[in-house]
């Protein structure tokens, strides 16, 4: 039987780092590298939304990644898998706000969405699975 959480946790990370990544392909004056590539791609029109990509879809998308993450604990149980899965949400988040001022800010939101997408192909390739039963599993 299909684990709705399970399912609900595999869709909800990708879209979290999918949306992450437009996000930045829209803000071209804050990561020029990512904007390149989305010109290149013929999504350069996404510029004119750069304050409403950057200030709420962007958080809002390493938000829910990171959600997702910390739900996926209560899936499979492997808190490595989703601590991992939370470092890139998390530094884009600290980058974006405490961290914003300092110039390796950048460096640290893409490190963070490099994370976020690394993550989501792992769990496409190695899809995550329960290694204990109810019983034993922590609550």
């Amino acid at each position: 039987m299909l684990n709705p959480l399970k399912l609900l946790t595999r869709i909800g990370d990708k879209a979290g780092s999918l949306g992450a990544v437009i996000s930045a392909m829209g803000c071209a004056m804050c990561f020029p590298a990512i904007a390149n590539v989305a010109a290149a791609l013929g999504m350069g029109f996404l510029g004119q939304w750069e304050g409403l990509f950057i200030n709420t879809l962007f958080p809002l998308f390493a938000s829910l990644a990171l959600v997702m993450n910390v739900l996926g604990w209560f899936s499979h149980h492997q808190w490595h898998r989703s601590l991992l899965g939370s470092i890139g949400p998390i530094l884009v988040l600290l980058s974006l706000y405490p961290w914003f001022e300092y110039d390796w800010s950048t460096y640290v939101t893409y490190t963070g969405l490099g994370l976020m997408v690394a993550v989501s192909i792992l769990d496409m390739v190695s899809p995550a699975s329960k290694r204990c039963d109810d019983e034993t599993c922590p609550a």
